[in-house]
C-alpha cells in the first residue's frame, strides 16, 4: 500500500444490500454516474461513487497519479468501509484501477468486476502492443492541447466523448454537465493520469483476475475502441463477458444509460 492517502470525496447510499462500487473516468468525477446511481439503488444495491485523486471535489495533491498509488486509493475506500462481495465497475480510465486493483491487492474483497468503455489492456501501441489503439502522437497531440488551452481542449474531448458517427449522441445539458467536471480536475492531475492510462500495461493483472467479469463496451467508441481493449480485454480474462452497444460512443453510460443499466443490472443479478 502506498502511504500517499489524500482525503477522497466518496458518496456513500448506504443500507445492507450488496456494494457496488462506481469508478468514474477521465477527467470527470463520481457525479458522472447520476444515471446509474438512481437505478441502482432502487434495486436495492449499496452504491458507492468516488472521485479520483486531483478530480471533482477529492484533495489535489501535486503527484500520486500512477495506478498502483490510485488502485491504493480504491483499496482504501474498499477498506475504510469494509465493503465486502463488492463488485467494482470502473468506467474508461477507471477499468484500469479495477485491473491494478484485482492484481496488486487480490479479490477478497470482490465478488465480480465491470470494465466499461474501459482502457486495459493496454493503450499505447508499440512494437510490444501491436495492437494497442493509441499511437504516441495522438498521445503528444492531447497532451498538448490540454496544457495550451483547457477550455478548447474540454469543449472538443467532450463533443468526441460523446459522439458516434459523427453524430453527438447526448443533449446539450449531459455535454456541458460534463464539460463542468472536467474543470473541477486540477491540471497536474488531469495531465498526470492522462499519462497514467496511455501508457499503463495492464496486461500481468488481467491474467490474474478469477472473478466474474462484465465486458461493457459501445461498438462506435472513438476515444477508446472496442477492437483495441475491449475486446481484448474479454479475450485476456477467462471468466468474462462481453456485451456491446450497438451505436454507442465512449460515453455510453449517459448516452445508452437505459441499455447501459439493464446490461448491468443484470450481470450484478447473477
Amino acid at each position: 500500500m502506498s502511504d500517499d492517502k489524500v482525503q477522497l470525496h466518496i458518496e456513500d447510499s448506504g443500507g445492507s444490500g450488496r456494494p457496488v462500487v462506481l469508478i468514474h473516468g477521465w477527467p470527470l468525477s463520481g457525479a458522472a454516474w447520476e444515471k446509474q446511481v438512481p437505478t441502482l439503488r432502487s434495486e436495492g444495491y449499496r452504491v458507492i461513487t468516488y472521485d479520483r485523486r486531483g478530480f471533482g471535489r477529492s484533495e489535489k495533491p501535486a503527484s500520486g497519479f500512477d495506478y498502483d498509488t490510485l488502485s491504493d486509493d480504491l483499496a482504501s475506500v474498499l477498506d475504510d468501509l469494509d465493503l465486502r462481495d463488492a463488485t467494482i465497475v470502473g468506467f474508461s480510465m477507471g477499468g484500469g484501477e479495477v485491473a491494478r486493483y484485482l492484481g496488486r491487492h487480490g479479490e477478497a474483497r470482490v465478488r465480480s468486476a465491470v470494465f466499461a468503455a474501459a482502457v486495459p489492456p493496454y493503450l499505447m501501441k508499440s512494437d510490444d502492443n501491436p495492437d494497442g489503439p493509441l499511437t504516441g502522437d495522438v498521445a503528444a497531440e492531447m497532451e498538448a492541447g490540454l496544457k495550451t488551452d483547457r477550455d478548447t481542449f474540454f469543449d472538443g474531448f467532450t463533443r468526441d466523448f460523446f459522439s458516434a458517427g459523427g453524430d453527438l449522441k447526448v443533449s446539450e445539458e449531459d455535454r456541458r454537465k460534463a464539460i463542468e467536471l472536467c474543470h473541477q480536475s486540477d491540471q497536474a492531475a488531469a495531465l498526470g493520469c492522462m499519462e497514467a492510462f496511455g501508457t499503463t500495461d495492464f496486461r500481468a493483472d488481467l491474467a490474474k483476475i478469477t472473478v466474474p467479469v462484465l465486458v461493457l463496451h459501445g461498438d462506435a467508441d472513438g476515444i477508446v475502441p472496442l477492437e483495441g481493449s475491449g475486446a481484448r480485454t474479454h479475450e485476456a480474462v477467462a471468466n468474462s463477458t462481453l456485451e456491446t452497444l450497438p451505436g454507442a460512443p465512449h460515453g455510453c453510460n449517459v448516452s445508452h444509460a437505459d441499455a447501459f443499466n439493464q446490461a448491468l443490472l443484470a450481470f450484478l443479478k447473477k
